[in-house]
Protein backbone atom coordinates (compact mmCIF):
# COMPACT_ATOMS: atom_id res chain seq x y z
CA UNK A 1 0.00 0.00 0.00
CA UNK A 2 1.60 3.17 -0.95
CA UNK A 3 0.33 6.31 1.20
CA UNK A 4 -0.35 9.68 -1.61
CA UNK A 5 2.37 12.29 -1.11
CA UNK A 6 1.87 14.74 1.77
CA UNK A 7 1.26 18.02 1.66
CA UNK A 8 3.99 19.26 4.40
CA UNK A 9 2.48 22.54 5.24
CA UNK A 10 -0.73 21.12 5.92
CA UNK A 11 0.58 18.43 7.51
CA UNK A 12 2.93 20.50 10.18
CA UNK A 13 0.42 22.98 11.07
CA UNK A 14 -2.54 20.47 11.39
CA UNK A 15 -0.40 17.94 13.30
CA UNK A 16 2.43 18.90 14.58
CA UNK A 17 2.34 22.28 15.92
CA UNK A 18 -0.80 24.18 17.05
CA UNK A 19 -1.24 26.28 19.86
CA UNK A 20 -1.26 30.13 21.27
CA UNK A 21 1.98 32.07 22.25
CA UNK A 22 2.66 32.68 25.70
CA UNK A 23 5.44 35.11 26.98
CA UNK A 24 8.86 33.29 28.01
CA UNK A 25 9.60 32.51 31.84
CA UNK A 26 10.24 29.66 34.05
CA UNK A 27 8.38 29.40 37.93
CA UNK A 28 8.20 26.14 40.19
CA UNK A 29 4.88 24.70 40.69
CA UNK A 30 3.68 22.27 43.25
CA UNK A 31 5.83 19.17 43.96
CA UNK A 32 8.95 20.62 42.54
CA UNK A 33 7.71 20.67 38.84
CA UNK A 34 8.73 23.61 36.81
CA UNK A 35 7.04 25.54 33.92
CA UNK A 36 8.76 27.10 30.81
CA UNK A 37 7.57 28.74 28.15
CA UNK A 38 9.03 30.45 24.82
CA UNK A 39 8.38 30.31 21.01
CA UNK A 40 10.81 28.83 18.35
CA UNK A 41 10.82 29.12 14.62
CA UNK A 42 10.71 25.69 12.72
CA UNK A 43 12.51 25.00 9.29
CA UNK A 44 11.64 21.68 7.64
CA UNK A 45 12.88 19.75 4.95
CA UNK A 46 11.58 16.40 2.94
CA UNK A 47 14.15 13.83 3.07
CA UNK A 48 14.09 10.74 0.38
CA UNK A 49 13.77 7.36 1.99
CA UNK A 50 17.47 5.94 2.43
CA UNK A 51 16.80 2.10 1.65
CA UNK A 52 14.01 -0.28 -0.45
CA UNK A 53 12.16 -0.95 2.15
CA UNK A 54 11.21 2.92 3.76
CA UNK A 55 10.62 3.38 0.04
CA UNK A 56 8.12 0.76 -0.22
CA UNK A 57 6.32 2.08 2.94
CA UNK A 58 6.03 5.41 1.35
CA UNK A 59 5.86 7.70 4.46
CA UNK A 60 6.87 10.98 4.61
CA UNK A 61 10.29 11.52 6.05
CA UNK A 62 10.71 15.50 7.23
CA UNK A 63 13.95 16.99 8.69
CA UNK A 64 13.23 19.19 11.26
CA UNK A 65 15.57 22.35 12.33
CA UNK A 66 14.26 24.40 15.52
CA UNK A 67 15.39 27.53 16.82
CA UNK A 68 14.16 27.80 20.54
CA UNK A 69 13.84 31.16 22.25
CA UNK A 70 12.78 32.27 25.78
CA UNK A 71 13.10 29.73 28.59
CA UNK A 72 14.74 27.33 26.09
CA UNK A 73 17.37 28.84 24.19
CA UNK A 74 19.39 26.97 21.88
CA UNK A 75 18.51 24.46 19.05
CA UNK A 76 16.24 21.45 17.85
CA UNK A 77 17.73 18.71 15.13
CA UNK A 78 15.39 15.69 14.49
CA UNK A 79 13.28 13.51 12.21
CA UNK A 80 10.08 12.79 11.49
CA UNK A 81 7.75 9.68 9.83
CA UNK A 82 4.30 11.02 8.59
CA UNK A 83 1.38 8.99 7.31
CA UNK A 84 -1.73 10.35 5.49
CA UNK A 85 -2.19 13.06 3.89
CA UNK A 86 -2.14 15.57 6.82
CA UNK A 87 -4.88 17.67 5.76
CA UNK A 88 -8.14 15.69 7.00
CA UNK A 89 -6.38 12.45 8.78
CA UNK A 90 -2.91 10.93 9.66
CA UNK A 91 -0.32 10.48 11.70
CA UNK A 92 3.15 11.14 12.92
CA UNK A 93 5.84 10.39 15.47
CA UNK A 94 8.89 12.18 15.39
CA UNK A 95 12.76 12.03 17.63
CA UNK A 96 14.16 15.79 18.21
CA UNK A 97 17.12 16.36 20.28
CA UNK A 98 16.99 19.87 22.13
CA UNK A 99 20.46 20.78 22.76
CA UNK A 100 21.41 25.23 24.85
CA UNK A 101 20.05 25.90 28.06
CA UNK A 102 16.82 25.96 29.78
CA UNK A 103 16.57 27.90 32.72
CA UNK A 104 20.24 28.62 32.62
CA UNK A 105 20.96 25.28 32.92
CA UNK A 106 23.03 23.94 30.18
CA UNK A 107 22.64 20.35 28.58
CA UNK A 108 20.54 18.73 26.18
CA UNK A 109 17.50 16.18 25.71
CA UNK A 110 15.70 14.52 23.61
CA UNK A 111 11.62 14.49 22.69
CA UNK A 112 9.61 11.72 21.65
CA UNK A 113 6.52 13.45 19.01
CA UNK A 114 3.21 10.90 18.53
CA UNK A 115 -0.03 12.47 17.03
CA UNK A 116 -3.14 10.64 15.27
CA UNK A 117 -4.94 13.15 13.66
CA UNK A 118 -8.53 12.35 12.44
CA UNK A 119 -11.07 14.92 10.28
CA UNK A 120 -9.06 17.15 10.59
CA UNK A 121 -8.73 17.09 14.59
CA UNK A 122 -5.59 15.96 16.22
CA UNK A 123 -6.12 13.22 19.01
CA UNK A 124 -3.50 11.65 21.08
CA UNK A 125 -1.65 14.04 21.00
CA UNK A 126 1.82 13.69 23.13
CA UNK A 127 5.30 15.01 23.21
CA UNK A 128 7.56 13.59 26.10
CA UNK A 129 11.22 13.94 27.17
CA UNK A 130 13.24 10.93 27.04
CA UNK A 131 13.72 9.03 30.11
CA UNK A 132 17.15 9.02 30.69
CA UNK A 133 18.33 11.39 27.38
CA UNK A 134 19.44 14.33 29.92
CA UNK A 135 22.96 15.54 29.99
CA UNK A 136 24.85 18.09 31.45
CA UNK A 137 22.83 20.19 33.96
CA UNK A 138 19.72 18.35 32.61
CA UNK A 139 20.50 15.05 33.69
CA UNK A 140 17.80 13.22 34.90
CA UNK A 141 14.96 15.69 33.21
CA UNK A 142 11.72 14.56 32.83
CA UNK A 143 8.26 16.05 31.69
CA UNK A 144 5.82 16.77 28.87
CA UNK A 145 5.90 19.72 26.26
CA UNK A 146 2.83 20.79 24.37
CA UNK A 147 3.55 22.70 21.71
CA UNK A 148 0.58 25.43 19.94
CA UNK A 149 0.34 27.60 16.65
CA UNK A 150 -1.28 31.25 16.71
CA UNK A 151 -1.16 33.95 13.70
CA UNK A 152 2.02 31.52 12.59
CA UNK A 153 4.07 31.64 15.52
CA UNK A 154 5.25 28.43 16.88
CA UNK A 155 5.59 28.63 20.97
CA UNK A 156 5.89 25.98 23.70
CA UNK A 157 4.94 25.11 26.87
CA UNK A 158 7.74 22.43 28.67
CA UNK A 159 6.57 21.30 32.31
CA UNK A 160 9.68 19.16 33.34
CA UNK A 161 11.43 18.19 37.21
CA UNK A 162 14.93 17.86 37.33
CA UNK A 163 16.56 15.43 40.47
CA UNK A 164 17.33 18.18 43.56
CA UNK A 165 21.24 17.98 44.68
Amino acid sequence: MRFPQVPLGSLVCAIVWMSASTPSYCAPKESGTMQAHGDFDVKITPQRADNPDAEAAGFARIALDKRYHGAIEGSGRGEMLAAGDGSKSGAYVALEKVSGTLDGREGSFALLHSAVMVDGVPRDWSIRVVPDSGTGQLTGIEGRLRITMAAGKHSYDLEYTLPTD
